[in-house]
């Protein structure tokens, strides 16, 4: 079973999110907490890695919900095209919080991503997630763990996680009892905005 590590919200531990990063820059699997629901996490630039959670997902790489958990808009802008005024402006009000917008690539995404021409990308409202990801210098390739036809414990309990997950991931970070809720998406490459799944994050941001 995997290991089951705590980092605490209010004040992450630098030698705990060190420990993580180590896992996520070797080719690892991690759950950890999130602003919504835990999540299943690698380093964007770990093909290996990214490999492994698709096939845990059961998706096909160009037909994937997977989205990027950036640390904030500078690091979002390298992997999408320049953002409209409009567009600039919703993110600033919405981000950091419990959305995923779905923005057109770049030519700086990751091989593995190429052929798409939007990607999704977060920045959530949640130190564990935003220390990560600073600490490992780029993105996080992430998923829910949440059933979308279930609701049930083991989404939300770190220990009943690893018990369920702890055999496909190499660590799982307890952060403390997660939620039941996933983000809001919002598709941005049409105008005006399209809402694709109404989650946790309001609305009124639009």
């Amino acid at each position: 079973m995997s290991k089951l590590l705590r980092i605490y919200e209010d004040q992450p531990n630098p030698k705990s999110i060190a420990q993580a990063v180590s896992v996520l820059a070797s080719d690892g699997l991690i759950i950890y907490p999130n602003d919504t629901v835990y999540a299943i996490g690698c380093s964007i630039n770990s093909k290996k890695a990214i490999d492994r959670l698709l096939r845990l997902k059961g998706w096909h790489k160009d037909k994937s919900m997977l989205s990027f958990v950036c640390s904030d808009l500078s690091t979002l802008s390298r992997y999408v095209t320049p953002l409209d005024s409009a567009t600039f402006k919703l993110l600033k009000r919405a981000l950091p919080g419990p959305y995923t917008f779905i923005l057109p690539g770049s030519n700086d995404l990751p091989p593995i991503f190429k052929k798409r021409k939007e990607v999704g990308i977060r920045i959530p409202d949640h130190s564990i997630p935003i220390a990560l990801v600073e600490a490992l210098g780029h993105p996080i390739v992430t998923a829910s763990i949440k059933d979308p036809d279930q609701v049930i414990e083991y989404t939300t309990d770190p220990e009943l996680i690893a018990e369920y997950w702890g055999g496909d991931v190499d660590l799982i970070i307890d952060g403390g009892m997660g939620g039941n809720e996933p983000s809001t998406i919002i598709d941005v490459t049409a105008y005006p905005p399209v809402v694709i799944r109404q989650g946790l994050g309001s609305l009124e941001v639009l």
